[in-house]
């Protein structure tokens, strides 16, 4: 049976109690969640890349099958990169 992958795609700029309300609800029902930081040269943030990296590494350190990471692609790309499932 193939990995159930979710990616859970934003900016989180900052992350907010909903953001980890469905990164919790995913939990249960996929075997890897990929919260993905898109990059958007066009846009501004209020944080930096590696500051929001930061603050979600550290929310879900408890959590080995939650991936922090970011891209700079279109999502559709991403997804087919790491081999996601569901969007």
């Amino acid at each position: 049976m193939s990995k159930k992958i979710a990616i859970f795609p934003g900016s989180f700029d900052p992350i907010t109690t909903g953001h980890e309300a469905i990164v919790h609800r995913a939990l249960a029902l996929f075997d890897e969640v990929h919260v993905a930081i898109g990059v958007n040269s066009k846009k501004n943030y209020l944080f930096e890349l590696e500051q929001r990296k930061a603050w979600l590494s550290e929310l879900f350190q408890a959590y080995p099958n939650v991936y922090v990471t970011h891209y700079q692609t279109l999502t559709v790309n991403f997804c087919k990169e790491i081999g996601a499932n569901y969007i």
